[in-house]
């Protein structure tokens, strides 16, 4: 009886694990086409947002930029996901929300092709952001545009922060100096 429990427990905890993944399990287009390999990541912070250019919250580029500015580098990384689900607030394409954010933000962190952040067409990075069954941690789901998930140096979700929450906030600044 003991060995079957036993066995029972080592079949589920590898499941368990087997359906557990990390950042390092991804990879997605940048905006200029390219295959990123999230693999790259290891050993660093990272702040993955869904943006949009015609959001009441498009200003939060802005800071995005200046906590890069701060942060960025060996050991802190954003990346931002374009994305169309709220009200048509990213109708652009890929070359034209490059150019809006170059020219209007100066944003120089990686910027992916635009995506979809939740529904039937969820990319497979927003479905482990959300999902406990995926990353282990939590289920919630995008609620809008400029939304902040914190994945750690090992590539496990951390947390997340709001769309109204700015990305300098308390809660992201000392995060990122920890």
């Amino acid at each position: 009886m003991r060995f079957l429990i036993l066995v029972s427990a080592l079949i589920f905890s590898t499941q368990l694990w087997a359906q557990r993944k990390s950042l390092y399990d991804f990879s997605a287009l940048t905006i200029e086409g390219e295959t990123y390999n999230f693999s790259k990541l290891k050993g660093k912070k990272v702040l993955i947002v869904n943006t949009a250019s015609n959001c009441a919250l498009t200003g939060q580029y802005k800071k995005l930029q200046a906590l890069y500015d701060q942060f960025g580098g060996n050991d802190f990384e954003i990346i931002g996901f374009p994305a169309n689900n709220f009200k048509n607030q990213e109708p652009g394409s890929n070359k034209e929300i490059s150019e809006f954010c170059e020219t209007h933000y100066g944003v120089t962190f990686q910027m992916m092709q635009k995506i979809s952040v939740k529904g039937e067409d969820i990319h497979p990075i927003y479905k482990w952001l959300t999902s406990k069954k995926e990353n282990g941690v939590l289920n919630t789901s995008v609620k809008w545009n400029f939304q902040k998930f914190m994945i750690d140096e090992n590539g496990n979700v951390l947390d997340y922060a709001s769309p109204i929450t700015s990305p300098t906030s308390n809660k992201i600044v000392k995060w990122l100096k920890e």
